[in-house]
């Protein structure tokens, strides 16, 4: 279970749905937003700003996170289990270190890490085991962000995108992460902003989802042949025109 509110997976589902990220790091990379800068600077909440941090990006992908911890002097970790993904965000950030693992398991030494970072990625973990490794690499009050992006589904034409898109980590308000008794004082950050994209864009940004991406060819052509016909027929968009996507970010933050 991921926690109250948001979607559930058993282990062999979760695993399953999560492998559908082992391939199309450049396609992942050129399609998905990235993060308001606000969810870091909650994060860093009370910390000297100029202080030189270990900072690890657990699940990062392709690198959607690390852009914001890239360039701050910091020293930064990104730990994935796709060699593809990893590989993406090698070449967008040459100064992080990158390593093949899981939030469950960790090749980092105890208590080296001040701020760990799972964006997007915290409904593919065990949260009990992620909860008690997270906070084995953490130092003594260390910060864990969980954070996730979302369609804004307050938005009428953007609600039924997502039903189209089967974004199934859209949360119902009563949402809450399931996290291990190691991390205490869970808190939120809600952060509303918008991206500009196009049609096609909506188009590939589909194509990026887990459930497009482990369904079979007639589930894909379905739901592009939907989602183009919302887009272009129903609300009478035009190709190349400039659309505003509102996102709705959540941030949780806790401590060891």
């Amino acid at each position: 279970m991921t926690g109250q509110g948001g979607p559930v997976f058993d282990g062999a589902r979760r695993i399953e749905m999560a492998d559908a990220f082992q391939e199309g790091g450049e396609h992942y990379d050129r399609v998905r937003p990235g993060y308001p800068p606000e969810s870091l600077e909650w994060l860093l909440e009370g910390r000297d700003a100029d202080a030189a941090l270990d900072v690890l990006d657990v699940g990062a992908g392709t690198g959607k996170f690390t852009q914001l911890l890239d360039g701050r002097g910091w020293r930064v970790t990104a730990v994935d289990p796709s060699a593809d993904m990893l590989a993406q965000l090698q070449r967008n950030f040459p100064a992080a270190r990158t390593l093949d693992g899981t939030a469950e398991h960790l090749d980092l030494a105890d208590h080296s890490i001040d701020l760990a970072v799972a964006a997007q990625a915290w409904h593919w973990c065990d949260p009990l085991a992620a909860s008690t490794e997270l906070a084995r690499v953490l130092r003594p009050g260390g910060t864990v962000g969980l954070v996730w992006n979302q369609l804004d589904v307050g938005t009428p034409w953007v609600h039924r995108l997502a039903r189209i898109m089967h974004a199934g980590d859209v949360h119902k308000p009563d949402f809450r992460p399931h996290v291990g008794p190691e991390l205490k004082g869970l808190q939120c950050l809600e952060t509303r902003w918008g991206q500009q994209a196009t049609p096609e864009g909506l188009l590939e940004l589909v194509k990026s989802r887990s459930y497009y991406l482990k369904a079979g060819a007639a589930i894909r052509a379905k739901v592009l042949a939907n989602l183009h016909w919302y887009l272009f027929d129903h609300l009478g968009h035009t190709p190349g025109e400039n659309l505003a996507l509102p996102y709705f970010t959540q941030t949780w933050r806790a401590h060891t």
